[in-house]
């Protein structure tokens, strides 16, 4: 038979010491300790490692030398005032200058450095391009959202209305109307109206997205335990509807970067702003060809296709993201 030892002194029989039970420093034979957070080893791979989507985008090839391209625009149209050797509306020049040091794509019929304008004009498309998609894409994604979550209701026969008359009305005329019945041009009429007149197409594709995510398990458990609509339509719809989002949004920046070339080079631009869409618009007014100045007309007519290709090929990435089975091929 055994007998424990009597208690330490000072301490209530029976009575277990709760000082030593709190401190940290005492632990049971035997026992390894808890590591702290500073001792704790940092995985510099994990931390180094790039994000999954970027990933997936930078292991396709056409994606890849789409990021690539769109950098190099980009780029330029940030560093306009240090590339570029003089200002766009330095008219100070002798016309149509060939080819040389001073001018490396020479002069216009104006006396305009045409390297220049290049340079300073992929700032105006790239930012028709930015807010023009953006505005198009933030009414596509309302009236879709709306519209696919309320199917079946008044609401949604309102808006599927508008949206197929918006489908079925001309594009190009419907801009020509507006901006010429405007009196001021200038970057954002140009966004205004390239933005109400693109959105109808993502808007269906939303919406049909929005119907099917609407029926999903996932969807109706959180339906179930009672959640608000508005936190059903953001915390679990619009999280699957990401990828579709940007495809849409880069689709809508490339058509409202076409539309202002195709709008400044009809004469119906913002005059007042150097464009590749302006550039074009000046040099076959002045009879560019004729005069052997190809390289006004070409140069940005080969950017504004290089500028659409790389956009088209981020593209390609994206629904590598929406799609995991482009990624298995």
């Amino acid at each position: 038979m055994s007998i424990n030892p009597p208690p330490p002194a000072g301490e209530p029989d029976g009575l277990i010491s709760s000082t030593s039970a709190v401190r940290p420093d005492i632990s049971p034979a035997g026992a390894r300790p808890t590591p702290s957070p500073q001792d704790t080893p940092v995985d510099l791979d994990s931390v180094l490692r790039p994000p999954r989507w970027y990933a997936i985008l930078w292991s396709n090839t056409k994606a890849r030398i789409g990021i690539i391209m769109l950098a190099v625009f980009v780029l330029m149209a940030v560093l306009a005032p240090v590339l570029a050797p003089y200002s766009p509306t330095d008219g100070s020049f002798a016309p149509v200058l060939p080819l040389s040091w001073d001018h490396p794509l020479g002069t216009t019929a104006q006396g305009y450095d045409i390297l220049s304008q290049f340079i300073y004009g992929a700032r105006l498309s790239l930012l028709i391009g930015l807010f023009g998609g953006l505005f198009s894409t933030v009414i596509a994604v309302v009236i879709g959202l709306v519209s696919g979550y309320a199917e079946g209701t008044w609401l949604d026969s309102v808006l599927s209305f508008f949206t197929n008359l918006a489908l079925v009305v001309p594009v190009l005329p419907l801009m020509l109307v507006i901006v010429a019945y405007s009196e001021t041009r200038g970057l954002w009429l140009l966004v205004f109206v390239i933005g109400i007149t693109s959105w109808a197409g993502a808007a269906r594709a939303k919406r049909a997205q929005i119907i099917t995510l609407r029926n999903r398990d996932f969807v109706t458990a959180a339906t179930f335990a009672g959640e608000k609509s508005t936190r059903i339509v953001f915390r679990e719809i619009m999280p699957n509807m990401t990828s579709l989002i940007v495809a849409s949004f880069i689709g809508a920046a490339t058509g409202a970067i076409v539309a202002e070339a195709g709008l400044s080079f009809l004469g119906f631009g913002d005059p007042t702003s150097i464009s590749w869409g302006l550039m074009l618009t000046q040099a076959n007014a002045n009879g560019a060809l004729v005069q052997g100045l190809w390289v006004w007309l070409f140069v940005p007519g080969i950017a504004l296709a290089l500028l659409v290709t790389s956009l088209t090929f981020v593209n390609f990435g994206v629904d590598l993201l929406s799609n995991p089975h482009l990624r298995e091929a």
